[in-house]
């Protein structure tokens, strides 16, 4: 069910309840009842109303959740396997020191150049 909220008092305005005002630069006014929309009419500020949401919160005669926001749940960081890697090898690849893993990457380079190497030699030797 969606509410609307009264531009004057902050009320909750329920579905078939309430009134719109709509003025000559087409902005939108939602009142709860005429005696909201009168007072509006007739530019009386909302905080001089003792009864208004407005007042109320002013002067904190009560505690007024008017824009409670939910609060968002953390989210939760969950490691899984990987296929073809448990857990614990990625685990030992991610704590390994920078050197070992330049060391690594510069390995397989030069294997990758290798195989390059020898398969244009092949190509070579087929072409003879």
């Amino acid at each position: 069910m969606k509410t609307a909220i009264c531009n004057y008092t902050e009320f909750k305005i329920y579905p078939a309840r309430g009134m719109k005002f709509v003025r000559g630069d087409s902005k939108v006014f939602h009142f709860i009842n005429t005696k909201a929309e009168s007072l509006f009419m007739r530019k009386i500020n909302p905080r001089d109303i003792r009864w208004s949401t407005v007042y109320r919160r002013i002067y904190k005669n009560t505690t007024t959740d008017v824009s409670a926001k939910k609060k968002a749940r953390k989210t939760k960081k969950v490691e899984r396997n990987i296929v073809g890697a448990s857990l614990e090898v990625i685990q030992q690849k991610r704590n390994q020191k920078p050197e070992v893993k330049q060391a690594a990457a510069e390995q397989a380079k030069r294997e990758i150049k290798e195989k390059k190497k020898a398969a244009v030699a092949k190509k070579a030797a087929q072409k003879k």
